[in-house]
């Protein structure tokens, strides 16, 4: 990865960070509520706890001008997940996409138009080589 290095966020940040990605910037109590929703069990204390973690490792800005606390990611989705991908790639597959890839297809049955969507994209790759 190219660039200032960001912190690696944990599974507990990730989820929070999928959140924020999803909803845009939100407050503790939206986060929190989320999570319960859609995860699993959480206290708001452990969250807001959480969320100012992230804010000191540069995973989260926060917003202080209004009463509530309003918080968003500052990194885009993509990058964390393309830098998340490298690293694991790298420690888990010596670096090799195409041994990822052929892991994956292995372990995970695709759909005719999943696999269709991934020959289309190898195509273009081709193309632009």
């Amino acid at each position: 990865m190219k660039g200032k290095l960001t912190p690696e966020p944990t599974k507990a940040e990730l989820e929070i960070l999928q959140v924020l990605w999803q909803h845009g910037p939100s407050t503790v109590r939206f986060v929190n509520d989320t999570l319960n929703e859609q995860k699993r069990s959480v206290q708001y204390t452990s969250t807001l706890k959480q969320m100012q973690i992230m804010v000191e490792k540069g995973l989260l800005g926060r917003d202080e001008s209004n009463m509530k606390h309003v918080y968003r990611p500052l990194e885009e989705e993509q990058k964390t997940k393309g830098a998340l991908l490298e690293r694991f790639v790298d420690s888990m597959y010596n670096g090799s996409p195409s041994s990822l890839l052929i892991q994956l297809l292995g372990n995970k049955k695709a759909s005719k138009k999943e696999l269709q969507a991934i020959k289309d994209f190898i195509n273009q790759l081709d193309k632009e080589l």
